[in-house]
């Protein structure tokens, strides 16, 4: 939706950058469990690293056969678990890139995220003038962008301003998005525990975080505990809902967002409900992880 991928064929394709160098990744599924890689750049080191953000940013090479046989009979995502066993964590390539989408999503539409995710890479991110495709933008460029400048996008000004206080951050280095431990992140103004979980979980790639103030987390946990529609949980309640999913908290957040969307979930839960043991007839066959080459 951010303009940043394109489907050629049977190929989706991605532009990167690796080290300030272009690197054009294209991805096809030729099976259900079987996805290739291949990359073109001007150097082979450039393209393998490219291919493996690729290969992160898709989760193909995520061995999902313990949360299956853990959770298949879960009460709530035990049937999405089943039936869409090949459902996985979307990411970004980069964390920052996570960083920035969050930042904008914050409080708004989607639709209306996108749109600002869109015209901020149209005005300052990489575009290739062999394919015409685009990378994001770097947080040097965000960094040395008037507040006002990032606002005439349609951020909201204090949004605005944490985006460039936030790029600055990581260009200078204070902010290591790679690193699990992100109190330097949280210590910027405007920059909350849901911004910081949306990294941990698509720009890290930790299933064990969720980002349990997520308004359409608030929405279903809502309705589960109440059996109202129009209910809405808190935040703790959220957390004390996927703490009995542990490492797996933040693919436990996609399958439940994704069996609501498809009517999967039960109207009303109770916390009191056992889990139905693996390996009856509520189990999935066993899932395994797509292959990669």
């Amino acid at each position: 939706m951010d303009g940043l991928a394109r489907r050629r064929g049977a190929a989706v394709q991605r532009l990167l950058r690796i080290d300030g160098e272009p690197v054009l990744v294209g991805i096809v599924q030729p099976a259900r469990d079987r996805v290739l890689f291949a990359a073109r750049a001007a150097t082979p080191a450039a393209a393998q690293a490219g291919i493996e953000r690729m290969r992160f940013a898709t989760g193909v090479d995520d061995d999902l056969r313990p949360f299956h046989d853990r959770f298949a009979g879960d009460p709530v995502i035990g049937r999405s678990v089943r039936r869409d066993y090949t459902l996985r964590v979307r990411r970004q390539p980069h964390p920052w890139e996570t960083l920035l989408a969050a930042i904008t999503e914050q409080l708004i539409e989607l639709d209306r995220a996108m749109e600002i995710q869109r015209r901020l890479i149209a005005a300052f991110g990489y575009r290739c003038p062999h394919t015409g495709l685009r990378d994001g933008p770097t947080p040097a460029v965000i960094a040395r962008q008037a507040p006002a400048r990032l606002a005439a996008f349609d951020l909201v000004p204090k949004r605005a301003i944490a985006l460039r206080r936030c790029a600055a951050e990581v260009a200078s280095g204070r902010v290591d998005l790679r690193s699990h431990d992100l109190r330097r992140l949280l210590a910027i103004r405007d920059i909350g525990t849901w911004t910081a979980e949306m990294v941990g979980l698509h720009g890290q790639g930790r299933m064990d975080v969720v980002p349990a103030a997520d308004l359409g987390f608030l929405k279903i946990v809502g309705r589960l505990l109440t059996g109202n529609p129009r209910a809405r949980a808190d935040e703790a309640q959220v957390r004390a809902f996927f703490e009995p999913y542990g490492e797996w908290k933040g693919l436990a957040g996609v399958h439940l967002m994704h069996a609501a969307a498809r009517g999967l979930i039960p109207a009303r839960w109770s916390p009191d409900r056992a889990l139905r043991p693996a390996g009856t007839r509520w189990s999935a066959a066993p899932a395994r992880p797509a292959r990669a080459a």
